[in-house]
């Protein structure tokens, strides 16, 4: 069969040819990772549909190209086209040629699925804007998520495939700490964070009171051993450096260390980003090589825990 634009063979007759690139081939509901795929096409239909038909929610997708040309998500495929499925990749910036990348949120903020608030609290402790409830449905969760402009997280692709569903991440990883490093690092948000700002109760905002103004609330033990403390703005919870902290503490400082492993250094700057290619160099060279994001680091063990 020939072999078409950046490695897609062309579409057999009643079939459209889709490639799927980089973690995005692990997503394909094959039960086992496949980047090639012919897709029954009997007649015009939206790409949209036809990439989340392998199990790939849009939200995960950043490029998509139809005989090398960038289509947004409604375009209509036919039996006979080449798709190619692009994920963000750290290191390949698409920004100047996709037109399914929706515009950036206004500020960093997420709504969490119902099964995350594990991973609610650790986003808390880094001091991001976390709502969770754990009693709401999948068609509350969509709406609420546009209409507070948050991005949804979620294990479940079926949410994130629901059409008013505009920015979101399917986490991959079951435990939390190595889901805020995905969340940190797929939203870039190493440099957004304030770590120990906010509580990881309810997300309100910490800010330090006065020994003398809690004291009645404290424990004689904790009133005699710490002089440091905190309250929530929102639910008045009281904070301070108990046994707990030096593990959490420990959970924050393996996320800021990804994140400065992933600077490069620069004599000039002091330190910056790693230069992200263009996406028209790398595909007007002809190289059909995958682009892999890489790998996160392991982060250390622990249990869900107040501050």
């Amino acid at each position: 069969m020939e072999v078409g634009y950046v490695g897609v063979e062309y579409g057999e007759v009643g079939h459209v040819a889709v490639r799927l690139y980089g973690d995005l081939a692990d997503l394909a509901a094959t039960g086992r990772p496949a980047p090639h795929h012919q897709v029954p096409v009997a007649a015009p239909r939206a790409v949209k549909d036809v990439i989340e038909s392998l199990g790939v929610p849009h939200t995960e997708v950043d490029l998509v190209l139809v005989g090398g040309s960038s289509v947004a998500f409604a375009q209509r495929v036919i039996p006979g086209d080449r798709v190619s499925v692009y994920p963000q990749f750290a290191d390949l910036d698409v920004a100047t040629v996709s037109l399914v990348r929706p515009p950036p949120l206004p500020e960093p903020r997420f709504l969490l699925d119902v099964h995350l608030g594990a991973l609610a609290n650790r986003l808390r402790l880094l001091g991001l804007d976390a709502a969770y409830r754990n009693d709401a449905g999948d068609a509350e969760l969509a709406a609420t998520a546009a209409a507070d402009e948050r991005a949804l997280l979620t294990r479940d692709r079926g949410l994130l495939m629901r059409a008013n569903v505009v920015h979101g991440q399917l986490l991959r990883s079951h435990h939390p700490d190595s889901q805020a490093l995905e969340v940190v690092r797929r939203f870039d948000l190493f440099d957004a964070m304030a770590p120990f700002s906010r509580c990881p109760r309810c997300g309100g905002s910490l800010a330090p009171v006065a020994k003398a103004a809690i004291v009645d609330r404290l424990q004689p033990g904790t009133a005699a051993t710490y002089d440091t403390f905190t309250r929530c703005a929102g639910c008045q919870q009281v904070y301070w450096p108990g046994a707990h902290h030096d593990r959490l503490a420990a959970f924050v400082e393996a996320i800021l260390a990804a994140g400065a492993s992933a600077r490069v250094a620069d004599p000039l700057e002091g330190g910056q980003r790693g230069k992200r290619k263009s996406i028209a160099g790398v595909l007007s060279s002809g190289s059909r090589k995958d682009c892999t994001p890489g790998a996160g680091e392991a982060l250390p063990t622990e249990k869900a825990a107040a501050v």
